[in-house]
């Protein structure tokens, strides 16, 4: 499978999620923060509506280019970009081709695709530093907005009893299910969904996505929240607490932790 992949440049802090969001409705699937503010998306050949680009281009005052990858080379590209990173000594994550990770007590193997959630970005950092101190084991978990997986496989690892992953993206459920088989983790199920309906309920969610995606399926999140759960999120930007604290109380749920790392947070709430 071929892809486009679109750069833009100088994107705003507080409008990355907002760009990406609207990307995402173009068409990408994938997404790249470069370290110069720029933003490196990524769509299937064929998928990308170059009418909504446009718009976003021109709404956001963006420069952009464009240029196509072939598939033979995508791999190697990402894989050639791709580090190991460790959440101090609780988790490392890795490719097969890099050697093991001393001194953690967990590790996690993943093969390093377009998909969100590989533990470089902030967000997927916090979520892993807040499940370090999380009583997963017997638990039942909800990954919603799976990416690569690795969320729901270190829940696995944690000793959760059941774990539902879903993403709405044909390319991250095809990398989570790889990694899944990768790390032997047997009590994972991985769904496409549209939505966060769930007709069942779970004693902990993650949901690691962004701001919009929350506001819109806050109802269905809390819906699928077990008496006594808790709701793990990030994707947020530092100035989204307030807001977000009063959509989750709005809801029923109450705010008990907030972590910060590169002007994203994360919210742990009952």
């Amino acid at each position: 499978m071929d892809y486009i992949e679109i750069v833009l440049e100088n994107i705003p802090v507080d409008q990355l999620e907002l760009v990406m969001a609207d990307l995402s409705l173009a068409g990408c699937n994938g997404f790249e923060e470069l370290d110069n503010g720029g933003l490196k998306a990524y769509a299937e050949a064929g998928e990308l509506n170059e009418n909504e680009l446009n718009l976003i281009v021109d709404k956001y005052q963006l420069n952009h280019s464009l240029s196509n990858i072939k598939e033979q080379n995508w791999n190697a590209v990402w894989e050639s970009n791709f580090d190991p990173v460790q959440v101090r000594d609780f988790v490392g994550i890795r490719a097969d081709f890099h050697a093991p990770i001393a001194g953690v007590r967990h590790e996690i193997l993943i093969t390093p695709k377009m998909s969100f959630g590989t533990g470089h970005h902030a967000t997927t950092w916090m979520m892993l530093d807040w499940m370090e101190g999380m009583e997963l084991a017997g638990k039942s978990v909800y990954d919603f907005g799976t990416g690569t997986g690795v969320l729901a496989i270190m829940a696995s690892k944690l000793g959760a009893k059941r774990v539902l992953a879903v993403d709405n993206d044909d390319w991250c459920i095809e990398n989570s299910l790889e990694n899944v088989q990768k790390n032997n983790c047997q009590n994972i199920d991985i769904e496409k969904v549209d939505t966060g309906y769930q007709n069942k309920k779970f004693d902990t969610i993650l949901a690691n996505v962004n701001r919009h995606i929350i506001e819109a399926n806050i109802h269905f999140l809390v819906e699928a929240l077990a008496s006594g759960g808790q709701i793990l999120f990030s994707g947020l930007l530092v100035e989204d607490e307030q807001p977000m604290r009063e959509l989750f109380a709005q809801h029923g749920l109450q705010t008990e932790g907030v972590r910060v790392r590169n002007n994203w947070i994360s919210m742990l709430c009952r």
